[in-house]
């Protein structure tokens, strides 16, 4: 046998070792994220979480099997992880935004001030939370917008969760004639409130009287409902107070205008 027979079957044994570690590094990925995806399942993790730690973890694994397959066939590994680490050290000097990012994407899924679902008010957007990227949130708005929000601005600044409370406050706000009866209208308006079931009675609904205006008088209702009714009961209130009003001759007065003659 020859030199050169002797090197390409020197090659040859590295490329079937490199292929069958890759196969073999494969198959063993797969099999541990799958014992992982049970583990996690029985933990309860948020299915955004879930999917995230997954992800990272498939890609460190099939790293690792990239990189040890890589020395079968003689590259030198240490050199390779090196320039790697160099490259991504320089690669996140100029996308600190990025990777600010994805630490706030790590933060809210640890954290979890928000999981997928969930109603948020933020910066004039509200809507459902539909996914949590490793970049991004994405928010299904209640006018049937997609609006996508870098992680970063959701942990750097206030965000309202309207869902992981059971119960919110509905609040409206109307006004009477300074010549109604203030007892009738609070009877009037809690009686409204006591026919609808999405409202609930503890805590109890309450009436009162906000502020002395030019033009009438303010009054305060709050109602009590659940997340998901929450709308439905606000406008409830905002229709059938008015036509209880009509009904039972409570004036709602508006500003007049007047103009001195001379």
């Amino acid at each position: 046998m020859n030199i050169t027979e002797e090197k390409l079957l020197e090659y040859l044994s590295k490329a079937l070792v490199c292929v069958a570690v890759i196969v073999i590094g494969y198959i063993i990925t797969r099999l541990i994220i799958g014992i992982l995806r049970k583990i996690l399942n029985k933990s309860r993790m948020d299915g955004t979480a879930e999917g995230f730690v997954l992800s990272v973890l498939k890609v460190i694994f099939y790293f690792i099997v990239a990189v040890t397959a890589l020395g079968t066939i003689g590259v030198n590994v240490a050199s390779l992880i090196t320039a790697l680490g160099a490259a991504a050290l320089t690669a996140g000097l100029a996308s600190q935004d990025l990777l600010k990012n994805v630490v706030s994407g790590l933060v809210i899924l640890i954290n979890k001030p928000f999981v997928s679902g969930n109603i948020l008010d933020f910066e004039g957007v509200k809507g459902t939370v539909e996914e949590i990227n490793i970049f991004s949130t994405t928010v299904h708005t209640l006018d049937n917008k997609l609006v996508t929000i870098p992680n970063s601005r959701l942990t750097s600044n206030n965000v309202v969760n309207c869902t992981m409370v059971e119960q919110r406050r509905v609040d409206c706000t109307f006004s009477v004639s300074y010549d109604d009866d203030i007892d009738k209208v609070r009877e009037i308006i809690l009686n409204l409130m006591a026919t609808n079931e999405m409202i609930l009675k503890d805590p109890e609904p309450t009436v009162r009287v906000g502020e002395h205006l030019d033009s009438g008088v303010q009054i305060k209702v709050f109602a009590w409902a659940t997340p998901d009714d929450y709308y439905e009961v606000y406008f409830f209130l905002q229709e059938n107070v008015k036509k209880e009003f009509d009904k039972n001759g409570i004036t709602i007065p508006y500003p007049h205008l007047v103009i001195a003659k001379d």
